[in-house]
């Protein structure tokens, strides 16, 4: 099994001591989104490899040694401000935490995300390109590839109301051959119409773990991109970025009302376990 830890929260910036204290007790429970009552048993003993992606990398800077098992480290770095990442933290600080953890992963082990890529009149094609060469000369021989995307009509999107559009075809054509032009490899996620990079690369493919784990897995069918399966750990409407384009934030009230039933104690990211809870193990 590979955890990802995760894509529905960043457990890394705000959970980071849950983790550990899960890990060392030797499981974790995950509430199935779509079935509340529904909970995932997941042993540690169970983890082939553990993928964490934050925006915020510096708690693991004191626990990346605490872990046994492959990682692979993803960090979200954008050039936007505090309109669009309220409480993102300097990205300066962020670039020199993955540098560290370069140091002990290995580069190979490391990528950016530079992701999504939003268009608008502050935010145009020139800005992107200026901030992703920037971004390809601060980290290059630091990380493996930086993943990029456009941002997606979603939910949460729309409720914040942001002033985008989808790129035109001479804004991704522009920005597709500025982007391949750094030296450092660049990859789409859930990309097909503006597809940017290596065709036959994704986040994290089934070659990748495979050499990471001697173990072959499926792609992840929940998703519509070529990466392996995993197994997620985070929980919706729980992160405080407080990002205008994500999609797992889409409700800032149950946001504040889920982080306050946060327990380090619990095996549970949100919340206790219930009587009439029904706890599956998960094995894959």
């Amino acid at each position: 099994m590979i955890i990802n830890a995760s894509g529905r929260t960043d457990i890394v910036a705000y959970y980071m001591d849950w983790f550990v204290n899960r890990w060392n007790e030797g499981y974790f429970d995950v509430r199935n989104p779509f079935n509340p009552k529904l909970v995932s048993r997941i042993f540690v003993s169970d983890v082939d490899m553990i993928v964490f992606c934050t925006k915020n990398p510096l708690p693991l800077l004191d626990a990346i040694h605490l872990f046994p098992v492959p990682i692979q480290l993803q960090v979200t770095i954008t050039g936007y401000f505090k309109d669009i990442e309220p409480n993102v933290p300097d990205k300066k600080q962020v670039i020199e935490c993955i540098k560290k953890l370069s140091s002990y992963l290995g580069k190979e082990n490391v990528c950016v995300r530079y992701d999504p890529i939003l268009l608008n009149s502050k935010y145009n094609v020139d800005y992107h390109i200026r901030a992703f060469n920037k971004l390809c000369k601060m980290l290059k021989g630091y990380v493996s590839k930086v993943i990029v995307s456009f941002v997606d009509d979603y939910k949460n999107v729309r409720n914040n109301h942001l002033d985008y559009h989808e790129p035109f075809n001479e804004e991704y054509l522009k920005l597709k051959e500025a982007f391949e032009k750094n030296d450092i490899k660049v990859v789409s996620c859930m990309e097909n119409k503006y597809h940017i990079g290596d065709e036959n690369d994704c986040c994290v493919s089934i070659k990748y773990a495979f050499e990471r784990t001697g173990k072959l897995f499926k792609e992840w069918k929940a998703r519509d991109c070529h990466c392996v399966n995993m197994v997620d750990i985070g929980a919706y409407n729980s992160c405080l970025h407080g990002c205008k384009y994500c999609y797992a934030n889409f409700d800032s009230r149950q946001i504040a009302s889920n982080y306050k039933m946060h327990d380090i104690n619990s095996s549970l990211l949100i919340g206790h376990l219930s009587l009439d809870d029904q706890i599956k193990i998960r094995k894959k």
